[in-house]
């Protein structure tokens, strides 16, 4: 766990950046278990139908709830250079602004969703008792889109207060109620698919409301919430900074879209639910590329505030190599762990399985590349360069992976959808090299 005496102004060594960022990869992990252990539960309890359709409106769900991740990624950003630059006081204003409005955000989406999910669902081809499904689990997950978006907001906000590993408690708690939770609606008491639904929106309100009543009173931290005034420029610059965690998000949830209708072309309701099982894992090892890139975003952005140009340069290369380091040891993992993990989602169906396990070991390749990406993009966002942020986010989310998984699965089938997304990790990573190379005069780095 990280000690307090850890600033943003310090000089960070390996071990110091490490103990830094550890609780934020750990929060994001920790909140990529939430879908995790709601698939896992419907998945053995409910059903497959069930659980294919928790997959097929999940993205849409997604798309909303990262609201939240565009005002904590692209609020911290400008946060953190202000209190660089020596203004704690506009600092605060900023972080109650940006809370404020994403609150409001969330309670308007939640309306708009609640109205929208059937024609989506069925506009995304769910029908029958898939689309019953997708309504049931979306409308009660939307209750709690307020605090779901908060929640994703407070994550980064809890890194720029200097208190991550306060953020990694409230995540923990948040995450042991999902899966106490889930045990006992789905498995006890056996509410079903609105069961496992009712235990991630409490979950998401222990995630998004004890942050709001922590910072409300007088705290030990940097940031509180105090009285603000609408400032356009500083909520334009928010989301702007923040527009590549948007896109990221929602091209993700764009791309899980249109891979599911390739799947149910070429595999039926299978190929779904072997995907939901991918994208489990795919969650969870993409949130310590995540986790890492949040927990030394505030660190970047202080650094580029006070100009202090050879500590940008420090934490970009020491950045670089663990991320590489995770990178192989994620391959191996995945590589591993394939088929422990598939049996404990879809063991009891024999045909599912394999093709999960199929998909797993082409897939997992894609975790070679896919940290470079998710580093740069965030490392763009804490220079407060939005667009180059932006960018990133769109070619490596959108664009290469719809061309992939539109193109390769006319030349391999099956085979090809999950050789899109190694292909597009690939291409993203030779995009950010480019990037960080070209513009490393303009930011000293």
């Amino acid at each position: 766990m990280m000690k307090t005496n850890i600033q943003l102004s310090d000089h960070f060594t390996y071990k110091k950046l490490l103990r830094f960022t550890l609780p934020s990869i750990v929060m994001m992990i920790f909140t990529s278990i939430y879908g995790v252990v709601d698939g896992f539960f419907v998945s053995n309890f409910v059903g497959k139908t069930p659980f294919a359709a928790v997959n097929f409106i999940m993205p849409f769900l997604m798309i909303l709830g990262a609201v939240g991740f565009m005002f904590g990624t692209g609020g911290s950003a400008l946060i953190a250079k202000t209190m660089g630059m020596g203004d704690p006081q506009k600092a605060k204003r900023l972080f109650s602004l940006f809370v404020y409005v994403a609150a409001v955000c969330g309670i308007v989406l939640a309306i708009l969703g609640s109205v929208f999910i059937r024609p989506v669902a069925t506009l995304l081809g769910a029908e029958g008792a898939m689309l019953e499904n997708c309504v049931i689990y979306g409308r009660v997950i939307l209750l709690a889109l307020p605090a779901y978006i908060l929640q994703y907001a407070f994550q980064s906000f809890f890194v720029t207060a200097g208190k991550p590993q306060l953020g990694l408690a409230v995540t923990v708690a948040a995450g042991v109620t999902n899966m106490l939770l889930d045990a006992f609606f789905v498995a006890v008491l056996e509410w079903g698919l609105a069961g496992a639904a009712a235990a991630t929106a409490l979950s998401q309100c222990v995630g998004g409301l004890i942050p709001l009543l922590y910072f409300v009173r007088p705290n030990t931290s940097l940031l509180r919430l105090t009285k603000t005034k609408l400032d356009g420029r500083a909520l334009v610059k928010a989301c702007t900074n923040g527009s590549s965690e948007l896109m990221s998000n929602i091209s993700m949830s764009i791309v899980s879209m249109l891979y599911n209708g390739q799947l149910i072309k070429y595999a039926g309701e299978n190929g779904v639910a072997a995907y939901g099982v991918l994208m489990y894992v795919n969650m969870i090892f993409l949130a310590a590329f995540i986790g890492y890139s949040v927990g030394t975003a505030p660190v970047i952005g202080y650094h580029f505030g006070a100009e202090n140009h050879s500590e940008l340069r420090n934490l970009l290369k020491k950045s670089l190599i663990i991320i590489g380091t995770f990178a192989v040891v994620m391959l191996i993992a995945a590589e591993c762990l394939a088929k422990p993990l598939a049996t404990v989602f879809v063991g009891y169906d024999a045909e599912l399985l394999a093709l999960t396990l199929h998909g797993f070991l082409i897939y997992s390749f894609s975790f070679l590349f896919a940290g470079i990406a998710i580093y740069g993009s965030s490392f763009f966002t804490a220079l407060n360069n939005g667009l180059v942020s932006a960018l990133i986010s769109f070619l490596r989310t959108l664009v290469f992976q719809i061309a992939a998984v539109l193109i390769f699965p006319l030349i391999w089938g099956i085979d090809g959808i999950w050789i899109s997304i190694v292909v597009a990790e690939m291409m993203a990573a030779i995009v950010t090299s480019l990037f960080l190379l070209g513009l490393r005069k303009k930011y000293h780095y």
